[in-house]
């Protein structure tokens, strides 16, 4: 390749550079080459060099003979105008196609997509690129259709009916024959299946294939929910008959091959209203200051056989899904809720990590076994709580977090033991209790000093009657008893996973699923720190992996309380990459831990259920298992767990929007939460319910979104409004089919 001399480019005319520059980037084909290598490489060091080479640069880009991935840093593109992928609709009409080969998605305006549905896998062929536009390109073969269902409500009429749907992938409602209507009547929420996108017609049209029930009914709304994201609401029946068939007694043989921990001091700390118990702690106090601490979790890979019609469903699900009424759980309900959850007085079969530990929180002994346990109690979160800030031994910020659920189930269970309890095993709890959280305020101090990420946000929760109708709502925040059975799961987690997963060089490691978490992405940092210096705050993003961790958390302390955190907080989870399953393990970078699993919750999550499979088969002298097969089922359960999220989320907007709804025309008090173009977001102070004041209801002005600073700013009285301004708004709209609120300034605003 030819190069310039010392100040090259000085007598190359646009021709000749341009070739110099395809040179480059031929002898660099798949790589990533940023400006400044460009420069150097190829001697373009004077200013006009540098100026023609970004002009040379622009136009490679528009001809699609290389592709800018990031700023100033491009790639050689693929030269195939033909390519296969998957296809992305966009409510907007500005859909995208999405490469098999992992490249840069390419826009399809919705006169090129043939119609195609979002998930279809697609061919395209690119179009002729236009000066000043993107990309585009138009499909050409629906090569595999996606099994997508929408969810909608049903709108009848004399000769034919239509489906209204909120899809934002569909903005066309779908067109129902009569004779599709499988019973549904006007008002119904339906699921439907799109059969035919007829050439130049303007809806598709659809079938009925399932009737949910009236719109607006609780249960009716909770499975559309669950259906918009494709999750299951009914459990099958051959399944749940499976279930039944097995038997809940132990068996001698059980005995006799498992450890025996019944006569341990033994507890669960859950939600007050869980169900599903899936984990214990046992405590015994050993000579010389030493603990014995037991994390016993339910045994569930002893009932679900690997590759039963019970496990292939769990596979499917891959997670429980909380919706705000309810759980839909990943296992039927006899074996989630009777046989395998840890309920007090009654034996349970367990998996279990068992730690001998000094006052240090330093192990010095461990090792995993099958068990057989008895718990003497089950508590709740804000019992527990209220023991240790009756005791004083809670941390200073819990005194001043809000309660976090109703009073009453804070009740001093232990200044009212009878004396035959205070000699009983209940008698000890006390001491057992306190001494654990002593022991987790430890782990934690140490796991934030080797440079954990401290990302805790309060969740809204609600109070709800039996018919699902939401009464209340309240913060939840995670608190020292909250804290103290996070550290022993996360311990275990780490330390069986170590014991696969840490072997001596050279050797290579047995497969396991390993939940992982991958650092940052440096660019991303880069603009989380250019957007908090807009509020003046500084963030460094250079250094080891726990001086940036330390400087995260540095930056979460400094903005806690001020108006800005909300925003800051949301920006900074967004630069942080997703936690996921894979069998390849890169550490937890959040949780500042080489090796990492998730090995405690197996009724919920089928992740753990394989590792308790895989440490099984490997304590036994089992050979390694398929790494192709275990990493599937590892994307399998982190795209799960993902839709899960989705449909929590949209379960509580929701409630939020059903809670307001009898609030119309009412005031309240609250802060602006986001700033967009379209107008202000605001959060109500008491119930923290979400909804948005519209540019076009603020008539006092007209208004200028100033995005660099967050902020609204009114042209003729330059009045602003600015995130985490206190501000009143009344109550004008609550669109439960949008799970929508629309808020107006109050009058005195």
């Amino acid at each position: 390749m030819s190069k310039s001399k010392k100040g090259g480019g000085r007598c190359l005319n646009k021709s000749q550079m341009t070739e110099q520059v395809m040179d480059l980037f031929q002898a660099h084909a798949g790589e990533l080459v940023d400006i400044k290598t460009i420069f150097r490489e190829l001697h373009f060091n004077t200013h006009p060099a540098k100026l023609l080479c970004m002009d040379v640069l622009d136009d490679l880009v528009m001809d699609d003979y290389i592709i800018e991935q990031a700023q100033m840093r491009y790639t050689l593109a693929s030269k195939t105008t033909v390519m296969e992928g998957r296809f992305q609709r966009k409510h907007n009409g500005k859909n995208s196609f999405l490469p098999d080969d992992g490249g840069e998605p390419v826009l399809v305006a919705e006169r090129n997509s043939m119609h195609a549905m979002d998930g279809d896998r697609v061919r395209i062929q690119m179009m002729a690129r236009r000066r000043g536009h993107v990309r585009e390109a138009q499909v050409t073969a629906i090569l595999q259709r996606a099994d997508k269902s929408f969810v909608g409500k049903l709108s009848v009429s004399r000769d034919f009916a239509f489906v209204l749907t909120e899809d934002r992938t569909l903005s066309n409602d779908i067109f129902i024959p009569k004779g599709q209507l499988k019973g549904g009547k006007s008002g119904d929420k339906v699921i439907v299946k799109i059969v035919e996108w007829p050439e130049g017609s303007k809806n598709p049209i659809g079938r009925v294939v399932e009737v949910l029930g009236k719109s607006g009914e609780n249960e009716t709304e909770m499975h559309a929910i669950l259906a918009e994201f494709g999750l299951p609401y009914t459990y099958p029946k051959a399944v749940e008959d499976a279930a039944n068939q097995i038997p809940a007694d132990i068996t001698p043989a059980d005995y006799a091959e498992r450890e025996d921990f019944r006569d341990r001091l033994t507890f669960t700390i859950d939600p007050r209203d869980a169900k599903d118990f899936d984990d214990a702690l046992s405590f015994k106090r050993l000579k010389d200051g030493m603990y014995e601490v037991g994390v016993h979790i339910a045994d569930v890979s002893h009932y679900v056989r690997e590759g039963s019609i019970i496990d292939k469903e769990a596979v499917r699900r891959a997670t429980s899904v909380y919706l705000v009424d309810r759980t839909v759980p990943m296992l039927p309900e006899r074996l989630c809720n009777f046989i395998c959850s840890l309920r007090p007085d009654e034996e349970k079969l367990t998996y279990s990590v068992i730690f001998e530990m000094n006052d240090k929180a330093e192990v010095k002994r461990w090792h995993l076994a099958h068990t057989v346990i008895l718990s003497d109690r089950r508590f709740a979160y804000e019992e527990v709580q209220a023991l240790f800030e009756a005791r004083g031994v809670a941390s200073e910020e819990d005194y001043k977090a809000p309660v976090g659920g109703p009073a009453d189930e804070a009740k001093p269970w232990f200044d009212n033991l009878t004396e035959a309890q205070k000699a009983s095993p209940i008698g000890q709890l006390e001491d057992a209790l306190i001494t654990l959280n002593n022991l987790a305020k430890v782990l934690r101090k140490r796991r934030f000093a080797a440079g954990a990420v401290n990302f805790e946000r309060p969740e809204v929760r609600f109070e709800i009657d039996e018919k699902g109708k939401p009464l209340g709502t309240y913060v939840k925040v995670a608190k020292d008893a909250n804290k103290l059975i996070e550290e022993f799961m996360l311990l275990a987690n780490r330390t069986v996973a170590e014991s696969i997963g840490r072997v001596p060089k050279g050797k290579k490691a047995k497969v396991l699923p390993y939940r992982i978490h991958e650092q940052p992405d440096p660019d991303k940092l880069l603009n989380l720190a250019q957007f908090v210096a807009r509020f003046g705050r500084k963030l460094k993003t250079t250094g080891t992996k726990q001086e940036i961790s330390k400087n995260l958390n540095r930056l979460m302390q400094d903005v806690h309380g001020q108006k800005e955190q909300n925003l800051i907080e949301m920006v900074a989870l967004k630069a942080m990459m997703k936690a996921r399953y894979s069998t390849v393990n890169v550490g937890h970078y959040g949780l500042a831990f080489d090796f990492y699993t998730h090995f405690t919750s197996p009724i919920r999550r089928y992740p753990d259920l394989m590792v308790h499979r895989l440490l099984s088969r490997y304590a036994n002298g089992g050979r390694s298992a398929s790494q192709e097969r275990y990493e599937a089922l590892c994307e399998q359960s982190s795209d799960m767990e993902q839709t899960a999220a989705l449909a929590e989320r949209a379960s509580i907007k929701y409630k939020q929007v059903e809670f307001m709804a009898d609030k119309i025309g009412q005031d309240f008090d609250g802060i602006i939460s986001g700033i967009t173009e379209f107008g202000l977001y605001v959060e109500l102070n008491d119930s923290k319910c979400e909804g948005m004041v519209p540019m076009r209801d603020l008539g006092d002005d007209y208004y200028d979104f100033d995005e660099r600073n967050y902020q609204l700013l009114g042209r003729r009285r330059h009045h602003r409004y600015t995130l985490g301004d206190p501000i009143r708004v009344k109550v004008m709209r609550a669109n439960l089919d949008k799970k929508q609120l629309d808020f107006a300034l109050a009058e005195e605003q």
